[in-house]
């Protein structure tokens, strides 16, 4: 009985050291036929020494306007569309205005009125000098004359700024180009009810350059002045232009502790429209400023609840999920703060799953 359950023993021990090492066949097998993911990889970018990200925008043209009414009234007329050509003094739009024509109206008769007695204030005025001098006229008559004719000076001068005002009105009846441009977009139609400040028509000028306007965070700004060059990254058209920082804020107070920086594009041949989203970095003659600082692109970027990482390149092309500290937003690119170095590889894209551990290959 003995050696027969030492047999049986041994016979499963020998099955279960058959079936382990057939599994241990099988894992080695599929680890051995896993296809590597193809994936696109970039180096840890730690800036420039000689440039600092200053943030992004839009482009917008240096001379545009949005024009709208301080009187209220129908639309009688909209003679543009969006992207004609307008010169300066061209018809815009046409509110009605028949209060406006009936109070024109008014004013010139006073002005006539008012003409006509002048002139006979003024005849009588200097007969009465004449009278005066030859002694055939007192004092009194003299400055009751005198009086006379400064009342009716005054009345005409009166009438004619009521003029003046009247004038001045039909300019928000009548808008006008004030430039030489082209209709950027109209926000009103022929019969609509003009309201005042609501914006009407939008023009600009693309002749006369671009700009882009940002807002600075408080830790560049000290490295930011008026002239300061720039490298202008416009994404829609995968190109980089240059220009110079034309005007900027000295006080964060109403912006949320961010500086207002407007930056001057060159002339370009490229084909700029208004609206593109633009990225600024900025040149600065401070050495080894901006070397600590790493960004990378937000494609690249892995969300999981509240926190965020980045899929690295480890050894032997396995990707490996390090979580990072971020800072500001640049346009498409983030600040990393924390859990990236310089000569650090991370995914930028895959074309597949990704997953701690995965074979990967670089394309």
């Amino acid at each position: 009985m003995k050696n027969t359950t030492i047999y049986k023993s041994f016979i499963l021990t020998a099955s279960l050291g058959l079936t382990l090492m057939g599994c241990g066949s099988d894992k080695k097998q599929t680890a051995d036929t896993t296809v590597a993911v193809p994936v696109t990889v970039a180096d840890v970018d730690t800036g420039n020494s000689s440039t600092i990200l200053a943030g992004s925008g839009q482009i917008t043209a240096v001379n545009s306007a949005t024009l709208s009414t301080r009187m209220m009234g129908y639309v009688e007329s909209l003679p543009v569309k969006i992207g004609q050509k307008v010169n300066k003094g061209d018809l815009l739009i046409s509110i009605n205005n028949v209060d406006l024509r009936a109070k024109k109206a008014q004013v010139e008769a006073s002005i006539t009125e008012a003409t006509v007695a002048f002139n006979n204030a003024k005849k009588d005025y200097e007969r009465f000098q004449n009278l005066f001098k030859e002694s055939s006229a007192s004092q009194k008559e003299l400055d009751d004359m005198t009086a006379r004719y400064e009342m009716a000076k005054a009345r005409l001068e009166a009438a004619n700024q009521m003029k003046n005002e009247v004038n001045s009105q039909f300019a928000y009846a009548n808008i006008r180009a004030p430039f030489n441009g082209v209709v950027t977009n109209t926000y009103i139609d022929e019969g609509d009810m003009a309201n005042p400040g609501v914006p009407l028509v939008s023009v600009e000028s693309p002749g006369t350059g671009f700009e882009v306007e940002a807002k600075v965070a408080e830790n560049n700004i000290s490295s930011i002045e008026v002239g300061t060059k720039a490298q202008i990254l416009v994404k829609a058209l995968d190109t980089t232009l240059t220009g110079e920082v034309s005007e900027l804020s000295a006080s964060a107070q109403n912006t949320g502790g961010q500086y207002i920086m407007k930056v001057a594009l060159d002339k370009t041949e490229a084909k700029i429209l208004s609206g593109m989203y633009a990225t600024i970095r900025l040149e600065t003659e401070q050495k080894g400023y901006g070397n600590d600082l790493v960004v990378v692109p937000s494609k690249a970027l892995v969300h999981k609840g509240q926190l965020t990482g980045v899929y690295t390149l480890g050894q032997d092309n396995v990707a490996l999920l390090r979580w990072l500290r971020l800072g500001e937003n640049y346009g498409d690119e983030v600040e990393v703060l924390s859990g990236l170095s310089k000569g650090d590889q991370y995914i930028v894209s895959a074309e597949g799953k990704l997953y701690n551990g995965v074979k990967v290959s670089i394309q």
